[in-house]
């Protein structure tokens, strides 16, 4: 495994970030084919045994269980200060709003319920997870200052945002004086490079980590054409991102699988290595143990500039889909497309 500063922080992070939104009571959320604490505890031991020392979790996934399994299985085959924990915070809801909630208190009682599902003190990075139209930025700036003062995150991160959005929340921060997003997590692969009209370059400027999600496009990227998976099945929400640019990202995914037997390497290693020469950290999912061993041996493959010229040739400019289709105002007291009960998130 290989290692690296996450932006302009002091915490030095696996160039694999474990993504944990497959971990948790698959009753309790958005998805059938997460996997129940047994399995999970395999998955975080097996990234920790193979390396891997940052972990990105969510209050959002399977209403707090993904943390709560994480949090336990941390504690018990890790040191904390060898690990890098990071967990995101929702929108205030609807019914915050109504009854007076303030950005900076929601904010609060977002940060003490992850603590308490992690059985955390602190988490390393507090992450934005999506931009909260009814709710002014500078609030959300001073709720998240106020956690880091605090101690209860060491570092902020944003997620699901635009670069001018980005740009101006971390002017807003350093005119006040408040803590500063040195992070991104963003949508972004190989089939998926919409990040790189703005957010790369400006995050490459300004010294700001990319730790991008969806890093195999929900196994796309992993698979040849035509083969298929339960998640692939099964995940709707995945299939809203992908089906309809499914014929032009299929000649990328072939030009993969060339590369890959070529190579004598699986098509996760390419995919992730042709990732890895432009972000910090992506956030890979694991649900077997052969996703953590591809994602680490990733690290350590090296692309041609030939074979890399030949992996991006074919892209051809997508529209937004997810989350960041909805980063609009208009849509703001929309239901999301990624949503539990009346919780956007």
């Amino acid at each position: 495994m290989k290692y690296t500063k996450l932006g302009k922080s002091d915490l030095t992070v696996s160039r694999i970030c474990m993504g944990c939104m497959g971990f948790g009571d698959a009753g309790q959320g958005q998805h059938a084919w997460t996997l129940d604490e047994e399995h999970s505890r395999e998955i975080i031991r097996h990234g920790l045994e193979s390396g891997i020392n940052f972990y990105d979790t969510a209050i959002a996934y399977q209403s707090g269980t993904s943390e709560q399994y994480v949090g336990r299985a941390l504690r018990d085959f890790a040191k904390r200060d060898e690990v890098v924990v990071a967990t995101k915070f929702l929108p205030r809801t609807q019914d915050e709003i109504e009854s007076g909630i303030t950005g900076q208190q929601h904010i609060e009682r977002m940060i003490n319920r992850s603590l308490q599902n992690l059985g955390m003190d602190y988490v390393d990075l507090y992450i934005y997870h999506m931009w909260d139209w009814q709710t002014p930025i500078e609030d959300i700036l001073d709720g998240l200052n106020r956690v880091v003062r605090a101690g209860k995150a060491r570092y902020i991160g944003i997620s699901n945002c635009f670069a001018w959005q980005l740009a101006r929340a971390n002017a807003i921060a350093g005119r006040e004086g408040w803590t500063e997003f040195i992070s991104v997590q963003g949508h972004y692969n190989l089939i998926f490079r919409e990040e790189e009209r703005e957010m790369v370059p400006y995050c490459q400027e300004e010294g700001i980590a990319l730790t991008p999600y969806s890093a195999l496009a929900a196994g796309r990227l992993s698979r040849k054409p035509g083969e298929t998976s339960e998640r692939l099945e099964k995940d709707a929400y995945a299939r809203f991102k992908y089906d309809a640019t499914a014929q032009q990202d299929g000649v990328i995914i072939e030009r993969v699988a060339e590369i890959a037997e070529k190579r004598g390497v699986t098509m996760t290693e390419v995919s992730l290595a042709w990732l890895l020469t432009r972000v910090a950290s992506p956030v890979v999912g694991a649900t077997k143990l052969r996703h953590v061993d591809g994602a680490a041996k990733a690290t350590e493959l090296e692309l041609t500039e030939e074979e890399i010229a030949c992996l991006e040739a074919p892209y051809v400019p997508h529209p937004l889909a997810g989350v960041m289709a909805q980063n609009k105002p208009a849509n703001a007291r929309e239901k999301h497309v990624w949503s539990t009960g009346n919780q956007r998130i």
